[in-house]
C-alpha cells in the first residue's frame, strides 16, 4: 500500500511538472507571438505589410555562427526583428542581436525612431560581415553585439548599439587620425545623423544610455552604451 501511495504521489508530481512546463512553454510562445504581432502592427500603421523590404531574417544560430564568444555571453543575447525607414524612404525589416538586459530599450528605440521619421539605413547582425565591425561600419550598418575584448567593449556583450556609423563617424578630438569609418564626413543636414539636442540622442539618454560623443579622446557619435 505504501509503495502504491508513493507511486501515485510520484505520478502526480510528474504530471504537475509536465503541466507547469507546458504552461511556461505556452507563455513563451505567446510572448514571442506578441512581439511579432506588435512588429507588424507597427508596419500596418505605416504602410501595407507586403511592401516591407526584408534586410535580414536569420535564426539565432545563424546570427551567432562563427563567433568566438563563450556560451555564458551567448546565453545573454536575444535576436529581435526591427522595423525602420531606410534611405530609400521604404519600410524595412532588419534584426538586432543584443543583450537581453537592454532588449526592451532597443525595441522601444526602434519604435521611437520610426515614429519620428529617423532614418536607419540597415540593421543586420554583424555575422553578415564575417564579424568585421570595420566592414559593417563602412556599410552604414546599425548593430549591437560583436564579440571582442570584453574589458573595453560593451559590444562584446551586446550592451551597446551603433547607429548609422557612416552618417555619424568617430572623430578624434586632438589627434590627426582619419574618421572611422574612413572617408566618412559628418553632415547634420542628413536624416539619420545624430547631434547634441537631437530627439533620438535625448531619448537614448533618458533610457540611461551613455552617448559616445561624451568620450574623452574622440566623438563616437554613432555609439550608445549601457552599464
Amino acid at each position: 500500500m505504501k509503495n502504491q501511495r508513493n507511486k501515485i504521489i510520484s505520478l502526480s508530481f510528474i504530471g504537475f511538472a509536465v503541466l507547469f512546463c507546458s504552461i511556461q512553454s505556452c507563455k513563451k510562445k505567446e510572448a514571442q507571438q506578441a512581439r511579432k504581432v506588435s512588429l507588424y502592427t507597427q508596419a500596418d500603421a505605416v504602410e501595407p505589410r507586403d511592401t516591407v523590404i526584408i534586410d535580414s531574417r536569420l535564426t539565432f544560430l545563424e546570427a551567432t555562427a562563427g563567433t568566438k564568444a563563450p556560451k555564458s555571453i551567448l546565453d545573454e543575447l536575444f535576436l529581435m526583428d526591427v522595423l525602420y525607414r531606410s534611405t530609400d524612404q521604404r519600410l524595412h525589416q532588419g534584426q538586432i542581436l543584443t543583450n537581453k538586459k537592454i532588449e526592451n530599450d532597443i525595441r522601444n528605440m526602434f519604435v521611437f525612431m520610426l515614429e519620428n521619421d529617423f532614418v536607419i539605413e540597415k540593421a543586420i547582425p554583424i555575422v553578415h560581415y564575417n564579424w568585421d565591425d570595420s566592414l559593417s561600419m563602412d556599410d552604414n550598418n546599425t548593430y549591437s553585439f560583436c564579440y571582442r575584448n570584453v574589458s573595453y567593449s560593451k559590444h562584446a556583450r551586446g550592451m551597446a548599439i551603433d547607429i548609422n556609423p557612416r552618417f555619424n563617424p568617430l572623430r578624434w578630438k586632438n589627434a590627426d587620425y582619419p574618421n572611422q569609418p574612413e572617408g566618412a564626413v559628418l553632415d547634420t543636414t542628413v536624416n539619420g545623423t545624430l547631434y547634441s539636442g537631437h530627439r533620438v540622442v535625448e531619448e537614448f539618454q533618458r533610457l540611461g544610455f551613455r552617448w559616445g560623443h561624451t568620450f574623452s579622446k574622440y566623438y563616437d557619435d554613432h555609439h550608445f552604451e549601457k552599464r
